[in-house]
């Protein structure tokens, strides 16, 4: 029997940095299987001072322990309106952190909205593209959270789709039967991926021959601006085996 599991991301969430549970949850986990554990998901996150905490605690644990200082990456959930408007200062506290994950229900209850809404992106559309933009200040990756009608998989491609376009690097699941239909949305198509190739290799051609700055394709204006989309969706290719 093989296991198939090592090729993938371990991580695990304890309770909130805010809760008398949290420090208990680290250690005892940590300490008993640090060593097969990637990532550290921290809920309720405010401020850089609670990744800070997480970070400090995870670091005396490796210690003492002997595992590799800094191995344990952290993924922290901009959750709350605090959170949102610290996004900057929390992306950029530590170089453990791996990655912000925008958690919508938690951000409803936190700005007291009447409800959950399926129109995420209309609503909550700055606390999400603030969170975008603070991961990519950063240099990290960027998750968006959950579509809670877990049975409507045309809500969860709409809200998938609405994700990427805004530049999320992925999307979380509450249901296995999501998960299909939001890696086939952040999986470049064949078409997507000969668009990007076809694009760059012209740019490149063009900026290498004549010095120009901006190219036209298919009666599309593109200059420099344009390739970092084109060579993400070609890089995603590569990495799930397409290229």
């Amino acid at each position: 029997m093989t296991d198939d599991r090592r090729d993938k991301i371990r991580a695990f969430r304890p309770n909130g940095v805010h809760t008398k549970f949290f420090y208990r949850d680290v250690i005892d986990v940590v300490e008993a299987a640090g060593g097969k554990i990637d990532v550290m998901v921290l809920p309720k996150v405010h401020e850089a001072a609670d990744v800070l905490f997480a970070d400090r605690l995870l670091t005396q644990i490796e210690q003492n322990v002997g595992l590799p200082v800094g191995r344990i990456r952290l993924e922290v959930l901009i959750e709350s309106a605090k959170a949102v408007l610290h996004a900057e200062q929390i992306a950029a506290s530590t170089p453990r952190l791996a990655g912000l994950i925008f958690g919508v229900v938690d951000y409803a209850g936190s700005i007291g909205a009447r409800d959950t809404v399926r129109e995420q992106f209309a609503l909550y559309h700055y606390p999400k593209a603030k969170t975008v933009a603070a991961a990519r200040a950063a240099g990290i990756d960027v998750v968006d959270g959950v579509t809670l009608q877990f049975r409507d998989l045309q809500q969860c491609e709409h809200d998938a789709r609405s994700a990427a376009q805004m530049g999320f690097d992925g999307k979380w699941a509450i249901h296995p039967d999501q998960v299909p239909v939001i890696n086939r949305v952040f999986t470049p198509s064949q078409e997507e991926i000969t668009r990007a190739r076809e694009i760059i290799d012209l740019y490149e051609r063009s900026d290498i021959n004549s010095g120009l700055g901006a190219v036209v394709y298919k009666d599309e204006m593109v200059d420099a601006a344009s390739l970092p989309i084109e060579r993400k969706k070609l890089a995603i290719a590569r990495k799930t085996g397409l290229l």
